[in-house]
């Protein structure tokens, strides 16, 4: 049977190698996801792809399978939307309350 000492060392042993293939596979990791990135901008310029038709833009929080975003009720001029739900107001509210603004200013009719 092997010592405390014995088996604290094998520990140590195998914690540098699991570091080090950790950091391999990292290496590994980020030299593919250039290649990834670089693939992704060709198609995307290729078919003149938007964020729109992927479905990109802001996340804000999880939302599960079928939830729902709610019904946007602000707008600003540039077109971001904010249903007034729960969590944070966004930037762009925040600022103009703080500039002086209402709401209602922004309210969906």
């Amino acid at each position: 049977m092997a010592s405390l000492s014995e088996i604290n060392s094998q520990i140590k042993k195998y914690d540098e190698q699991i570091a080090e293939l950790r950091k391999q596979a990292e290496t590994v990791r980020n030299q593919e996801r250039a290649g990834v990135i670089e693939e992704v901008r060709k198609k995307i310029q290729e078919y003149e792809l938007t964020a729109s038709d992927l479905k990109l833009g802001p996340r804000i929080g999880k939302r599960g399978p079928g939830a729902s975003k709610g019904a946007a009720k602000y707008r600003n001029p540039t077109g971001e939307t904010w249903s007034g739900g729960r969590g944070r107001k966004p930037r762009w509210i925040a600022e103009a309350l703080a500039a002086g603004k209402s709401l209602s200013d922004f309210a969906i009719s």
